[in-house]
């Protein structure tokens, strides 16, 4: 049988803009999606802890080093700047796997969005 399991996780970052008149997806500083094994493109689940709003899109790599946290088309309207979020990313695995399986969590600074 396999499982969705929690593979990745950025704990509480700020939303640094909101894009309305882009495609769709979320750019996140690229030093952030390397350090939480999440690929560009892949999908990943938002968590809006300023107004609740839950929803899925997918990622863009944004620069390196730069902070950035910028939701982008349809999904701009379910933050604000300010607005402090969590990305998860799941994985589907064997559930043998996923017993002993460890995500990767990283709690960046909230106030710079960068790695502690």
């Amino acid at each position: 049988m396999y499982v969705e399991i929690l593979k990745s996780k950025i704990h509480r970052v700020t939303v640094t803009d909101a894009n309305l008149n882009y495609i769709g997806s979320i750019t996140i500083d690229e030093d952030l999606i390397n350090a939480a094994n999440i690929l560009p493109n892949e999908k990943v689940f938002i968590v809006n802890n300023n107004n609740g709003a839950r929803f899925e899109t997918y990622v863009i790599k944004g620069k390196k080093g730069s902070g950035e946290i910028c939701l982008n088309g349809a999904a701009a309207r379910l933050v604000q700047p300010g607005d402090i979020i969590i990305i998860l990313a799941y994985a589907w695995m064997d559930s043998e796997e996923a017993k002993t399986f460890e995500p990767k969590i990283i709690f960046p600074d909230t106030e710079t969005n960068k790695l502690k």
